[in-house]
């Protein structure tokens, strides 16, 4: 959300999933759900909040036979279902590895 209150443009197509991922920073591993995920980051469901601009590495596959995807991202984001923000307690993460982001985008693009 920008600082007028309202959200940016987005530059890829954005989908709800319910996809397990591995989250891991300097302090240790954690796995979650990504409920949103979209070429340039994704949001996951968890108690546990990372501070903003936290380095993230993140693993999964959208499905089982799929690819594993493997990204650098930080956390841009977290809120708790009881801020008002949002429904559900979790974090967005924004990717920032280019060349993985672009091969994420490309099998989004692919899925029906």
């Amino acid at each position: 959300m920008s600082a007028d209150g309202t959200s940016p443009a987005r530059r890829h197509r954005r989908m709800t999933v319910r996809v397990r991922i591995e989250l891991a920073r300097a302090a240790g591993r954690q796995h979650a759900t990504a409920t949103t995920l979209g070429g340039g980051g994704l949001f996951v469901e968890t108690e546990e909040l990372w501070e903003r601009l936290t380095p993230v590495a993140i693993r999964f596959r959208l499905r089982d036979d799929g690819p594993l995807h493997a990204l650098r991202g930080r956390v841009v984001f977290g809120h708790s279902a009881s801020d008002g923000i949002g429904s559900k307690t979790g974090m967005g993460i924004e990717f920032t590895d280019p060349d993985a982001t672009a091969r994420l985008a490309a099998e989004l693009e692919r899925l029906p």
